[in-house]
């Protein structure tokens, strides 16, 4: 039996104390540069991307500058992450679309978003959340690794699966946040391969806990 809204409730207050200042954390400066960044973090950490984006700003400040740029130059700007070479393919391709078919401007809804090469449902909630102040839940690896350990989704539920379970469960108001809180919980606390469960809060409501580690 899954978690129920009551019960979840009371671990996403003792997570929101855990991490009440929890953020995205890919830096940048335009909504372009967040959607670019996004694009990025695929498969790879946002330390990573944070990493390589400094120098690519600096090399193409304005969308104007990646659309034209050489994709070979990208992919040696960014080849410090994973799937470089596609994502250097993307990101130039993206900016043209975006100032071709958008006048410049990052679209605001998911259709138009999911159109852009590299942008997946994910990347369009992260986009829309952060920029546009949208409601959404962007399910990554850590959103979807805790919605399994605390029984919110079933063990083999899919992305898709796990945004509509956090979405019937969580109030709308406050699906930004939590988006924010569970990733921080997944980073820093609730780790795929190590995580504190000695020394979690959220140990008495965890199904993850039970079964797992208190056996």
């Amino acid at each position: 039996m899954r978690i129920g809204k009551e019960r979840l409730k009371k671990v996403l207050e003792i997570i929101g104390d855990l991490f009440p200042d929890a953020a995205c954390e890919l830096n940048y400066d335009t909504p372009f540069q967040l959607l670019v960044a996004v694009i990025l973090s695929a498969q790879a950490t946002d330390k990573s991307v944070n990493q390589v984006t400094p120098a690519l700003w600096a090399a193409y400040p304005r969308i104007e500058d990646l659309a034209q740029a050489d994709v070979a130059q990208v992919e040696e700007t960014i080849r410090h992450i994973g799937l470089y070479k596609n994502k250097a393919k993307n990101i130039v391709k993206t900016a043209q679309i975006v100032l071709e078919k958008f006048a410049g401007q990052v679209p605001d809804n998911h259709k138009d978003l999911e159109s852009l090469p590299g942008v997946g449902r994910k990347t369009a909630n992260v986009v829309l959340a952060e920029i546009y102040k949208v409601p959404a839940l962007a399910v990554d690896t850590h959103v979807s690794r805790i919605a399994k350990r605390l029984n919110i989704s079933a063990p083999d539920a899919d992305v898709l699966e796990i945004e509509q379970d956090l979405m019937k469960k969580i109030p709308k108001r406050d699906w930004i946040v939590t988006h924010h809180r569970l990733i921080f919980f997944g980073r820093y606390h609730c780790l795929a391969k190590k995580p504190k469960c000695e020394i979690c809060p959220v140990q008495a409501y965890c199904h993850y806990y039970k079964e797992t580690i208190k056996k």
